[in-house]
């Protein structure tokens, strides 16, 4: 946190040094897949060698979330053409406020905008044979998604599941889910009401993500139970993903 000196901040522990949350799904000889791009995407992308994105999928459209997108233009320009984004239709309102000049259809002179191809979900899809199942959240009161790929569900961001949404994640053998810190907050799953969810869902192992500088890594690993651990940047999960 900028301006902050505690343990977890100034921890030389890389996993106690978090940049905005977001993931990025490899599917070989299929598609990789973008969730979100925050204010940190470039910095990522140089960090871990991301090769190319062939969709970008939005959970919602607050700033930490959506503000790395003009980022996407060297994408562009590498693959040859537009990247298929798909937000729900709340978030879309958002993202098109925030970046008027991608949407506006006027010609400026100098520089460049990412080019894309703006989608609605309204339900299941695939990208390039990868099945998608969006799971309805609650960020607060707004309306936001995670992401069922194959056996692996994506809930960042989220302080409820409503009850149609358990069934979507039902079964899944990894689970990512938000945990922002122990005391209560309006707008994401303290570590206590993320532990309940992971309870209920049952998956074989369980990473919590979105965590605030309270909870220091190692500190914080050492009482969640077993299958259970926070996320840090640049880690690496293998996971069975649909594809056809």
């Amino acid at each position: 946190m900028i301006g902050c000196t505690c343990a977890v901040c100034t921890s030389d522990d890389p996993r106690d040094r978090r940049l905005r949350p977001s993931i990025y799904v490899d599917v070989p000889g299929h598609a990789g897949i973008l969730v979100d791009s925050g204010p940190d995407l470039r910095q990522q992308v140089l960090t871990h060698g991301v090769p190319r994105v062939d969709a970008i999928l939005y959970t919602h459209s607050h700033a930490d979330h959506i503000l790395g997108l003009d980022d996407i233009r060297r994408f562009n320009w590498m693959q040859g053409g537009p990247i298929p984004c798909y937000a729900a239709a709340n978030a879309w309102e958002s993202i098109k406020r925030t970046f008027y000049y991608v949407f506006d259809g006027v010609r400026r002179e100098g520089g460049g905008i990412p080019l894309l191809e703006a989608h609605v979900i309204e339900g299941d899809f695939a990208i390039a044979g990868v099945r998608i199942q969006p799971v309805p959240l609650l960020h607060g009161s707004l309306p936001i998604l995670g992401f069922r790929f194959g056996n692996v569900a994506y809930l960042t961001d989220c302080s409820a599941i409503p009850d149609e949404s358990w069934a979507i994640v039902a079964g899944v053998d990894t689970l990512v889910i938000d945990a922002l810190r122990d005391k209560k907050h309006s707008t994401h799953f303290t570590v206590a009401e993320a532990l309940e969810a992971i309870a209920r869902i049952a998956p074989r192992r369980a990473y919590l993500t979105h965590m605030g500088h309270e909870l220091g890594h190692v500190a914080t690993n050492a009482r969640l139970p077993a299958g259970v651990e926070l996320a840090y940047d640049g880690l690496v999960l293998d996971a069975r993903v649909e594809a056809s």
